[in-house]
C-alpha cells in the first residue's frame, strides 16, 4: 500500500458551510481543496481572501480558485505538474509513498463515489489520490463532498491501461500537492490570512462586475431562450453559480474573521448573503424563462445584485483602507 491509509472523516462540508448554505457546492476546484485541506487537518476558510477579486469576464464570472501562492503561504503546500513518462500507476505510487496527493484529471463515468455521473455520462473531473493499493486494485481519493474509494474495473478505468477507452485524452493533466513547509497556525494563520485579504483587495475589480454583466445579459438571455434547456445548466454553473457561491464563500470567511476577534460591519456579511441568495433567485427565474420560452430580463434581481456588490468588496476595501492596484 502507498499512502498513510488512515481513515478520513466524512461530512466535513456541513462544518465548512454551517447551517443551510444557499449553494451546496462551489466548483470542482474549491470542493476538492476544501476536502483535501480538511483531510490534512488544516482550516480551508483562511484561504478565502481571493474571493474579493471575482470579476465578470465578458461571458462568465471568474471561476473561484485557491491561488497556489496562497496555499503555500498559509499551509506550506506546494503544487506542481508531474511529467508522465511511465505508467500512471507508477507515478501515483511514487508520490503517495512520500505522503503527497496526486491531483488527477479523470472521467467521472468510472467514479463510484459520489454517484452523480457514475456509469451514466462522461464528465471531466479532478480527484486527489492519497492512497494506492495496486495489489488489491484499490485507490482512495478526495472528490466532491468527501473522501471515497474505487476498486476493480473502476480502479482500472481511472488509470486507463491499454484497451480501456474513455472520452478523455490519453495524457491527462497530472499534478502533485506536497506539504513542503510548516503550516501557519493560530495567530500566525490569522495574520497571514489578513495580509492576503489586503493584497487581494488591492487587486479587486475597479468597476462593479454586476454592472458589466448587466450590459452583456440581454445577449445572454436571447441565446438562452434560443438554445433551450440543455444549454441552461452549463450557463448557470459558469455564471450564476460562480457568482453566488463565490460571495457565499466570502461571507463565510467574514464570519470566521469575526469569530476570531476581528471587528467588521455586519452590513458587509449581510450584503454577501444577498449576493448569494439573489443569484439563486435569478437562476430559478431564468430556468422558468428558458422552459416557458418567455423572456425575463430579471431587472429587479440585477438591481439587488448591483447594489449589494457595493456593500461587499468596495465596503471591505474602505474598511481596511486598501487602495486600487
Amino acid at each position: 500500500m502507498y499512502g498513510d491509509g488512515r481513515a478520513r472523516a466524512r461530512g466535513g462540508r456541513a462544518t465548512w458551510h454551517g447551517g443551510n448554505p444557499v449553494w451546496s457546492h462551489a466548483n470542482q476546484h474549491i470542493d476538492l481543496w476544501v476536502e483535501l485541506l480538511h483531510g490534512w487537518d488544516l482550516e480551508p476558510i483562511a484561504a478565502l481572501p481571493f474571493t474579493v477579486t471575482q470579476d465578470f469576464e465578458g461571458d462568465q464570472f471568474t471561476r473561484s480558485n485557491f491561488p497556489a501562492s496562497d496555499l503555500e503561504r498559509l499551509y506550506g503546500i506546494v503544487t506542481h505538474e508531474l511529467s508522465v513518462y511511465d505508467r500512471l500507476e507508477v507515478h501515483v505510487a511514487a508520490q503517495t509513498m512520500r505522503g503527497n496527493v496526486v491531483l488527477l484529471e479523470v472521467d467521472s463515468f468510472q467514479l463510484p463515489q459520489p454517484a452523480g455521473a457514475y456509469r451514466r455520462q462522461h464528465v471531466r473531473s479532478c480527484i486527489g489520490i492519497d492512497v494506492l493499493v495496486p495489489e488489491a486494485a484499490a485507490v482512495g481519493y478526495f472528490h466532491g463532498d468527501g473522501y471515497h474509494t474505487a476498486s476493480g474495473d473502476d480502479y482500472a478505468a481511472i488509470f486507463r491501461p491499454v484497451g480501456v477507452c474513455t472520452e478523455l485524452p490519453a495524457f491527462p493533466h497530472v499534478s502533485v500537492a506536497r506539504r513542503r513547509f510548516t503550516a501557519q497556525a493560530d495567530a500566525a494563520l490569522m495574520r497571514t490570512s489578513l495580509e492576503l485579504l489586503r493584497h487581494h483587495l488591492s487587486r479587486r475589480p475597479q468597476q462593479n462586475p454586476i454592472s458589466v454583466f448587466r450590459m452583456a445579459f440581454p445577449g445572454h438571455l436571447e441565446q438562452l431562450i434560443a438554445r433551450g434547456e440543455p444549454n441552461f445548466q452549463i450557463y448557470a454553473a459558469s455564471v450564476l453559480r460562480q457568482l453566488g457561491a463565490n460571495f457565499e464563500l466570502l461571507g463565510r470567511y467574514l464570519r470566521w474573521l469575526v469569530m476570531h476577534g476581528q471587528s467588521l460591519p455586519d452590513a458587509i456579511g449581510e450584503a454577501c448573503y444577498t449576493m448569494a441568495s439573489e443569484a439563486m433567485v435569478m437562476q430559478f427565474r431564468l430556468m422558468r424563462a428558458v422552459i416557458s420560452r418567455k423572456s425575463d430580463g430579471c431587472e429587479d434581481c440585477l438591481d439587488q445584485l448591483e447594489q449589494a456588490y457595493q456593500g461587499t468588496v468596495p465596503a471591505l476595501a474602505s474598511h481596511f483602507g486598501t487602495g486600487g492596484s
